[in-house]
């Protein structure tokens, strides 16, 4: 990596932390072992899911992930660290980044930082296992719907049933 100054230093701290503001999920990587042609076709991958992989000296990215959800998780900034940053959804993030890990085993997951909260390796394996968002809202809002329709259902029999109830009643005092 090429000696930066100050100036760049600056540039680099604030991209960052303003990433690290926006962000809804972060993973960080050992990315010891993997060559630059490797390295690039993981930032390609996650660039095509609109999400960011950055490698960048320890020193910068503890200053950066000061006053963010990221501080927590400072003390992993320590040896060779690349940071996937996903802000729509971390579950694309943490699927991605765990799908190349597992075609190129150099790459090593440290933990990461989903939603504000830290997360371990473990952790971030079982995030992998959810659906994605979409499928998640749609299981919610499913979920909130069944009881309702299950309720109109009950209603509307119990009103039909009345109404047939009724129209016997009609029907029998009209024999007589």
């Amino acid at each position: 990596m090429k000696e930066l100054n100050k100036e760049e230093k600056i540039k680099v701290v604030t991209e960052l932390q303003g990433k690290f503001e926006k962000a809804k999920g972060v993973v960080f990587t050992d990315y010891r072992g993997l060559n630059v042609e490797e390295i690039t076709d993981l930032r390609n991958n996650l660039r095509s899911f609109a999400l960011d992989y950055r490698v960048v000296k320890n020193t910068l990215a503890k200053r950066a992930a000061e006053g963010t959800p990221v501080n927590d998780a400072a003390d992993i900034f320590s040896g060779p660290v690349g940071i996937a940053i996903g802000y729509d959804d971390p579950v694309l993030l943490v699927k991605k980044v765990i799908e190349f890990s597992r075609r190129n085993k150099k790459l090593d997951i440290r933990g990461g930082v989903i939603e504000g909260d830290v997360c371990s390796p473990e952790q971030i394996g079982t995030i992998s296992e959810l659906p994605p968002r979409e499928v998640q809202l749609s299981m919610l809002v499913n979920a909130m719907q069944s009881p309702l329709s299950k309720f109109a259902g009950l209603l509307n029999s119990t009103l039909s049933q009345f109404i047939y109830a009724l129209e016997a009643l009609k029907n029998k005092k009209g024999e007589s």
